[in-house]
Formats: C-alpha cells, sequence, structure tokens
C-alpha cells in the first residue's frame, strides 16, 4: 500500500475518523431497528444488511494494495490503510494516542457537555450558556479566570476553529520528532484550558495532568515524562492551571454528595468514576510529591487549597491519604503562618470524610506531631506551638465521641509518667514530667476540654459533651505535677499549669482550687532569709521558660518577676465566673487575705527594703479582694433564699455583673499594662527602641 498523505494522517490523529466511523456504526443499528419493527420483509432488509457489511471489510482488505488516494468513501471509512505495519513510526504513534483517546471518550460519550467538534457554532453558542452559568454557581473560579485568563472569557467559535488547527499541526509537528522531548508552550496550554473550560472536556484534562506529572518530575532521573517546560513562567502557569482546572471537571463529571452534618461520601461507582480513577490518583500523587519541592507561600497555599478539593475522591487509598496527609503535618508544623492556615484547612477536609477511619486517623496524627514540634520552645516559636494547639483542638471538638478515645488513651499516659516519677524519685524520672511536651499537653487538653465542654457549647448542643468525665482526671494529673518538686527552679512550670486550669476553670464553669499552689510562691519570695542579690540579668520570660537558670536565683530581678506574675495569676483565678461569680465570694476570700496579710507583715520585718515594690503589689491585691468581698455582701443582703434552694442560687449568680467590682476593674487595668510592657519588650527586641513615660 502507498504512503499515506499528510491530510489523510491529520484527519485521522484527529480523532474524526474514529468518531465517523462510529457514527456510521450508530447509524446502522438504528436502521436496522427501524426496518425490524416492519414485519418479515424489514426483517429480510435488516438481514442484507449484515453481508454488505462484510462485503465492505472484505473490499478494504484488497484495497490495501491501491494507493489511499484511490480509496473510496467507504474504503477510507473502514480505516484498514491504519493497519500496515510498512508504516512509519509517526503512524504508530498517532495510531497510540489516538487509541487512548477513545478510551476516553467511551466513558464520557454520553456525557451532555461534550458536543461534536464538527458543530463548532453549537460549541461556541454553548460555551457562553456555561460562562453565564459559571458566574453563579462558582464564582471564585469566574473571578480566577477574569483575573489571569479573560481571553477564556472572550472566546467565540472562530476562535476555536483556530486553535483547533494549531492544536493539530503542533501535534504532527510534535509527532515527527519522536527523538526529543516536546516543549510545552503557551498556545497548547491555552487550548487545553479551552477545552476544560468550554465543555469540561476529560480528554484535556488528561493531557493537562500528564504534562503536570512532567513538570513535577522534570528534574529527576529515571522519570519517563511527555514534554519539556523551558521556562519558570510556563511551570508556574502549568501547575496553576492543573491545580485550578482539575476539582472544577472532577466536580463537573462525577460529583460527591455532602451530608447535613458537613461530611461528605465520595462519588458513586459509575463506570466513567471507575475510569477516572487512576487518573485521580495519579495526580494526587504528583500533588504529594510537588508540596515539599515549592518554596512560594502562594502556590504552597494553592497547591493546598486545591489539593483538598481531591480528597472525596482518593480517600479509598489510604496510601495516598497517609501520605497527603503527613506532607500538610509537615506544613502545618513548620511554615509561616498563611500557609500553616491553609494545610489546617486541608487536614480539617480530611478530617470530615464520611468514614470514622479517616478522622481518628488524622486526630492520632495531628497529636503526635504537635508532641514531636513541642519538644523545645522558645519566645519566637510559642506562637507556632499555640497555633497548632488552637488548631488541633478544632480538629478534636468535630466529634466528641471519637475524641474521647484519643484523649482518655493520652491523658491516662500523663498520668502513668506521673506516678512514675512520684514512685522513682531521681533526676530521670522527675525529667519525664518536668519538660515542655508534658507542659504542652496538659495545656492542649485543656484546651479541647474547654472548649468542648463550654457553658455555651453545652448550651448549644442541648446536653452534655462526651469529654465532660475527663475534666476531674486531668486536673488532678495538673495538680500532681505541680506538687512533684516545690523549688524556685520549677516556679514557672507551676505557673504554666496553673495558668491552662484557670484556662479550663473559666471555660468549664469547674472550681480549681489553684490557691494552695499560688500562695506559697508569693510567701517564699516574700520572707527571703537574705537580701536580694542586685544582678544585670535581662528579666526572666516566664512564657516561653519552665525552669530558672541558676544564675537568677535570690535575684532581684526573678524575685520582682515572680511575684508579679504570680499575683496576676491569683487576681486571675479570683476574678473568674466559679469564684467571684459564687455567692460565697466573701468566704471563699477569708483564708486567702488572711495568708497573704501573714506574709506581708513577715515581709516586712524580714526583707530589709529589699522586696518594698514586690510588697506594695500584693498589698493592693489584698485591698481589692477585701473591697470586693464588701461588695459582694451588699449584693446579696436583699436575698431571702438558703444555701439549699441550688435553682435560686444558680439563678441569682447567673444575673450577678462581676465585672462591675473593684477586684474587676483592678485586673483590667493591670491587663492593659501587662500588654504595654509585652509590647515595648518586642519593639525593644526588635531594635525599636522607645523612650519610657513614666507620666503615662
Amino acid at each position: 500500500m502507498g504512503k499515506a498523505t499528510k491530510a489523510t494522517r491529520k484527519f485521522a490523529s484527529s480523532g474524526q475518523l474514529k468518531k465517523t466511523i462510529k457514527s456510521r456504526k450508530k447509524h446502522q443499528e438504528v436502521k436496522k431497528k427501524i426496518e425490524s419493527r416492519r414485519g418479515a420483509k424489514g426483517k429480510g432488509k435488516g438481514k442484507g444488511k449484515a453481508p454488505a457489511q462484510d462485503g465492505n471489510e472484505q473490499d478494504d482488505a484488497e484495497e490495501e494494495k491501491t494507493n489511499v488516494k484511490g480509496m473510496t468513501v467507504d474504503d477510507f471509512l473502514g480505516a484498514g490503510f491504519m493497519e500496515n505495519d510498512s508504516d512509519d513510526g509517526n503512524m504508530e504513534m498517532d495510531q497510540d494516542d489516538s487509541d487512548a483517546e477513545d478510551e476516553d471518550e467511551e466513558d464520557v460519550a454520553d456525557d451532555a457537555s461534550f458536543a461534536s467538534v464538527d458543530d463548532l457554532e453549537d460549541e461556541g453558542a454553548a460555551h457562553m450558556h456555561e460562562l453565564s452559568k459559571l458566574a453563579e454557581k462558582d464564582p471564585e473560579f469566574y473571578k480566577y479566570l477574569q483575573e489571569n485568563d479573560r481571553d477564556l472569557l472572550e472566546f467565540g467559535p472562530e476562535d476555536a476553529v483556530e486553535d483547533e488547527d494549531d492544536e493539530d499541526d503542533d501535534e504532527e509537528d510534535v509527532e515527527m520528532e519522536s527523538e526529543t522531548l516536546p516543549i510545552l508552550t503557551k498556545d497548547i496550554l491555552r487550548g487545553w484550558q479551552k477545552a476544560l473550560l468550554d465543555y469540561r472536556s476529560l480528554r484535556a484534562l488528561r493531557k493537562l495532568l500528564i504534562a503536570f506529572r512532567s513538570a513535577v518530575h522534570m528534574n529527576e532521573e529515571n522519570q519517563s515524562i511527555a514534554w519539556r517546560i523551558d521556562s519558570s513562567a510556563m511551570y508556574n502557569k502549568l501547575v496553576t492551571t492543573a491545580l485550578k482546572f482539575t476539582p472544577v471537571i472532577l466536580v463537573h463529571h462525577i460529583p460527591y454528595k455532602t451530608l447535613p452534618s458537613g461530611k461528605y461520601k465520595p462519588p458513586t461507582q459509575t463506570a466513567k468514576q471507575k475510569a477516572l480513577q487512576k487518573l485521580i490518583l495519579s495526580y494526587f500523587n504528583n500533588v504529594i510529591h510537588l508540596i515539599p519541592q515549592l518554596t512560594d507561600n502562594e502556590m504552597l497555599q494553592l497547591a493546598l487549597a486545591e489539593s483538598a478539593k481531591i480528597l472525596p475522591y482518593v480517600t479509598t487509598s489510604r496510601k495516598a491519604v497517609k501520605a497527603y496527609l503527613k506532607q500538610c503535618l509537615g506544613v502545618w508544623s513548620s511554615g509561616e503562618d498563611s500557609v500553616r492556615i491553609a494545610a489546617f484547612l486541608a487536614i480539617r477536609m480530611l478530617a470530615n470524610a464520611a468514614d470514622n477511619a479517616m478522622l481518628d486517623l488524622v486526630m492520632k496524627s495531628m497529636y503526635l506531631e504537635l508532641v514531636r514540634s513541642s519538644k523545645s520552645t522558645s519566645s519566637h516559636k510559642l506562637p507556632s506551638i499555640n497555633l497548632m494547639k488552637n488548631s488541633a483542638s478544632e480538629i478534636f471538638c468535630l466529634d466528641h465521641a471519637a475524641a474521647y478515645q484519643h484523649a482518655f488513651g493520652y491523658i491516662r499516659q500523663l498520668a502513668i509518667h506521673l506516678r512514675n516519677s512520684m514512685k522513682t524519685q531521681t533526676k530521670d524520672a522527675y525529667r519525664q514530667v518536668y519538660n515542655w511536651q508534658y507542659v504542652h499537653s496538659i495545656d492542649f487538653w485543656a484546651l479541647v476540654l474547654a472548649r468542648a465542654c463550654s457553658t455555651e457549647a453545652q448550651a448549644g448542643r442541648g446536653q452534655e459533651s462526651d469529654l465532660k468525665p475527663l475534666v476531674y482526671p486531668l486536673v488532678q494529673v495538673s495538680l500532681g505535677a505541680i506538687k512533684l518538686i516545690s523549688n524556685a527552679r520549677s516556679y514557672p512550670l507551676h505557673l504554666h499549669i496553673a495558668r491552662s486550669m484557670l484556662h479550663l476553670s473559666r471555660h468549664t464553669n469547674t472550681y480549681i482550687p489553684l490557691t494552695p499552689y499560688l500562695l506559697p510562691i508569693i510567701s517564699s519570695q516574700l520572707t527571703l532569709s537574705s537580701k536580694p542579690k542586685p544582678s544585670t540579668l535581662r528579666p526572666l520570660d516566664f512564657d516561653s521558660n519552665i525552669r530558672a537558670p541558676a544564675q537568677y536565683l535570690k535575684t532581684r530581678v526573678y524575685m520582682e518577676g515572680l511575684v508579679d506574675e504570680t499575683t496576676f495569676t491569683l487576681a486571675e483565678w479570683l476574678i473568674s465566673a466559679p469564684v467571684h461569680g459564687s455567692i460565697a465570694f466573701p468566704e471563699i476570700t477569708v483564708p486567702i487575705v488572711v495568708s497573704l496579710r501573714k506574709t506581708l507583715k513577715t515581709a516586712k520585718s524580714t526583707s530589709k527594703g529589699g522586696a518594698h515594690k514586690q510588697v506594695e503589689v500584693v498589698k493592693a491585691l489584698v485591698e481589692r479582694i477585701e473591697e470586693s468581698a464588701k461588695w459582694m455582701e451588699e449584693k446579696r443582703k436583699g436575698v431571702r433564699f438558703g444555701p439549699g434552694t441550688l435553682s435560686d442560687v444558680e439563678t441569682w449568680e447567673a444575673n450577678l455583673r462581676i465585672e462591675d467590682s473593684p477586684l474587676a476593674k483592678y485586673v483590667k487595668v493591670q491587663r492593659k499594662a501587662r500588654v504595654k510592657r509585652k509590647t515595648l519588650v518586642d519593639k525593644a527586641e526588635k531594635g525599636e527602641y522607645e523612650i519610657l513615660d513614666d507620666s503615662g
């Protein structure tokens, strides 16, 4: 047989040949059905069609000996010339590409979003109609196209004709250069974008994702890639296009179901879904491979945000999900705040899967990553750890019943470490408790229980949280850790745990006795046997230290900072709702006032003027406590119910405005002063020095 002409090869590689053959056969089948309904005569005519078809095939086989130019229409539509083994390598590559594309076409042949390429005018009208719907259904994606690809929105039928011709020419050129990789150009990428936007083309999606894989693995050895990207701009454009367009196309063809609870189910098993599953999984694995390579924060945010939209299609692949979760946790624990938030949103999307095993996997992985990241803490790393604790606590509050299993096991683990330390009483045993990981774990579970068991949250659900029974064991473990070691160097750790318990008490309206652990700190510092040593050390940052360095002991700077911090924590505890909001507040404060006045009396006689400033701070607190006790006595003068009627007591306490008390106003002023001091310290660390105005 003679060699096919360029026009013939172009017609075959464009896919029109297969479509025409398929249309012709379909027409024959329809005609056969119509004739079969006309009776015996019609049946005879229907039977006569089969030999005719066989005859065409025989003619096609014989026609292989003739030149392609002499083919009839029927012979040409038989496509016999495509089976010639003597054709060059380019024809074989065309055949493979066409077969692969036909597999995609068979999967989506019945989809209404694909119009015939022969009817470009109808495609242009369908394009305009589709865009009008896009602005309503997906305004975020429409806005992205307006900002980045306005040409796609202004695309018309004439543009489609020109672009199709250009793409065919490009494909033919690619076929002729089998020895070297083709270079991805803007025109090729724009052609894919138009096909994706106009017709939600799965063929264009497949080509785009093949190019995306080439971009992800382009600098790696032993990787077979299909395209060569020769510029960073083209690389960014390709990656952005793949990330932005893929979720839109998948939702169009295989939508997933979102439940009223906010969880989602994978799409139903259909022929199209099964055919696309390998393509989706390949794309998802490429995104996982891409995430650690990205250095631009905006691109990394985009990758995390758009890849999260693919999760409903890949939750059945546990291996891929675990790899994706590992990458997200790595970004969540070490990136910048904006990127870490994007990683958290992706993790939360995974946790919202209808499969409860996904939520268990996310909870366990997040907690372990948090513990690993909090092994060392500094003033620079502390905000990062706090962000991790706050975001992880939100995940644990998605399902209280599922979170209970994890919380119970990990709190029990903290209790076992504490018990072993109390029994062994060695330095190594104490280090099992007196470390940052233990402190952050207590604070994290306090955050989780405070969020889940808060009065507002339980009132909204109309029932008690499943996590509420864990409040008592967590408090017992925390207070036991405070009592493990009582010396001046461990006081910063005591204050950390006390603040965690204060947060839990305030939100769950649970009375937690902290005064037995705060008052000894004040007493020990104000009644030192010797005058505090002067020092040039900078004030100790109690937020980023759990153990005071040895050079700080018995120094004025440490004593002043410790008394200020403890006094403020005690005042915060006193104005919390379970304490100050109680009708028994005057009686609660009696032992506190007695203890503090005794400490002040001893301090004046033994300090020799070394702690005068701290004495005044504690004295001011005692005076505010006594004034608030009198204020409470005035408020409850008109009470006509007894302590036994708890319902009346709770109603009275709920209507009480404790923010009007003298102690609450005192704490409000102290908070403002601490914020101002913190701001000045931060500016000093950055070199932005400011002259302090004592008059202010």
